[in-house]
């Protein structure tokens, strides 16, 4: 597995602080990011994972801690908008160019507005897909806050 992708490389450009941590990612496992988190042997809460959305028609990139579940309400009020609804996996690769399981919010093909539920701002680090299944990044939130352009929003049920 390379550890080396167009995520790891925009944090690298960025001169974010990151690390890098792979585990046997598990393509039949009901909860990905529940997986990812047993795998490295860290809570739940601190192992994110990235969800594409639509709200009122428009991407928009979403993390959240891996055992919690989005409300939509909440997603679409923290982009302004009316309503939201999970995006087919098929039109979250051909936009991200990752596949999912791997879909990073870093370095995605085309950028997109993102929000990081807020209570995962105030961890000390955080894992990240870093852009390839069983490829995780471990950084402070502030910084990926800050490199996506990202809001920190109240996004999870």
């Amino acid at each position: 597995m390379s550890k080396t992708t167009r995520a790891t490389q925009m944090l690298t450009e960025a001169k974010v602080a990151f690390t890098v941590h792979t585990y046997d990612y598990d393509p039949n496992a009901e909860r990905v990011g529940m997986q990812a988190a047993e795998a490295l042997g860290e809570e739940p809460h601190r192992v994110l994972k990235t969800l594409m959305a639509e709200v009122d028609g428009k991407p928009v990139c979403v993390v959240v801690p891996s055992d919690r579940e989005v409300s939509m309400k909440k997603l679409a009020g923290a982009f302004g908008g009316k309503s939201a609804a999970m995006m087919k996996p098929a039109d979250a690769e051909r936009l991200t160019g990752y596949h999912v399981g791997g879909i990073s919010p870093f370095g995605q093909k085309k950028t997109v507005p993102t929000a990081i539920e807020v209570q995962a701002i105030t961890e000390a680090y955080v894992y990240i897909n870093g852009g390839q299944r069983g490829l995780q990044v471990r950084l402070n939130p502030q910084d990926a806050l800050t490199i996506l352009k990202a809001k920190a929003a109240p996004l999870i049920a």
